[in-house]
């Protein structure tokens, strides 16, 4: 006996043929819910989902939509890294769980995991001020070169969903529980990709000027605070560091992608000109004094492009990442 085909709608886009039972299971499922449409045999037209008697049961147990942005603390999401040079990471929210990614990070989803574009991070912080909150907080985004928006990713299934982002070019992605490592933290500008709901992501100013103008962080860092899960990314291979009190550690300018904000930044100049002019790595390193942990990268991508402009013999002036002194900056911390 052939079985009944049905045709479903849901935004706009039909699917089908389908039997009975297979729409019984995507309602069972969450992915289908009274916001869809159904046409199939006996009928005349189309028909909200709900008022079809075969069907009604299921729809009216449609999937609760996504809470609203979390008052207390960032959701709790479970996550996977997957990859070697080319990383992403896969995060599964419960239902009613979000999570929110830089514009563009996007790889995959699961049927039911929702998107939703923003302004700024959608934390509470953000939030809370109305329209102006909002605005500021997407004026913040501007000053660290990220875009006014950012995409939310909710689960309105009734089960555990799937949506994966990815770095956008080769590197490490390494994820910060901000809830261990005191509720912040200072990263480069683009190093943010990802995070839990309720994370907000704001800005931090450098206070000595010597480390904004050679640093190679520039002015202006990116400010990660919550507490729940935030992953960041950077070129190359991550080290990861555990400062004592007092300890220092001198690392290549533009190599530095993140440190606990109790770590103490600044920049020492190389001794000997003979060092500066023949030694190749500039003129300044930067030195991190513990306590606290921080993140090192191997290879910034600044100087990635750099040798890939060298090796396709095309010249052109090229911006170190985040110093505002341009080629005479590339110049002074060696990686021109």
């Amino acid at each position: 006996m052939t079985q009944a085909q049905w045709y479903v709608a849901v935004n706009g886009r039909q699917e089908g043929p389908l039997t009975e039972e297979e729409i019984l299971a995507r309602l069972q499922a969450g992915t289908l819910d009274r916001n869809a449409h159904v046409f199939g045999p006996g009928m005349a037209a189309w028909a909200a989902i709900g008022s079809v008697p075969r069907f009604a049961s299921g729809a009216t147990a449609a999937a609760p939509p996504p809470p609203p942005p979390p008052t207390g603390g960032a959701h709790e999401i479970d996550y996977e890294v997957r990859g070697q040079e080319m990383q992403y990471v896969e995060i599964t929210l419960d239902p009613g769980e979000a999570c929110v990614a830089e514009a563009g990070a996007f790889f995959y989803m699961d049927p039911g995991v929702q998107m939703e574009t923003i302004f700024g991070d959608g934390s509470a912080a953000s939030g809370g001020g109305g329209l102006m909150g909002k605005l500021l907080s997407a004026g913040k985004r501007v000053l660290t070169g990220e875009s006014l928006f950012m995409t939310v990713f909710s689960n309105g299934a009734r089960q555990r969903q799937k949506v994966a982002f990815a770095a956008p070019y080769p590197g490490s992605i390494v994820p910060l529980d901000l809830r261990q490592l005191g509720g912040s933290m200072l990263c480069q500008k683009d190093a943010f990709l990802c995070a839990a709901r309720g994370i907000a992501v704001g800005i931090a100013f450098q206070k000595r000027l010597g480390a904004g103008l050679f640093g190679g962080e520039g002015f202006i860092l990116q400010k990660l605070e919550g507490d729940g899960l935030a992953f960041v990314h950077a070129c190359g291979m991550i080290v990861e560091r555990e400062l004592a009190p007092g300890e220092t550690l001198r690392v290549d300018t533009g190599c530095l992608v993140a440190f606990e904000p109790k770590v103490q930044y600044d920049i020492e100049m190389v001794k000997g000109v003979k060092t500066f002019l023949f030694g190749g790595e500039g003129l300044f390193y930067a030195a991190v004094t513990g306590p606290g942990r921080v993140w090192l990268q191997t290879l910034p991508f600044a100087r990635l492009a750099s040798r890939v402009v060298q090796a396709s013999g095309v010249t052109r002036g090229r911006r170190e990442e985040g110093s505002i002194l341009g080629p005479l900056g590339n110049l002074l911390d060696g990686d021109g």
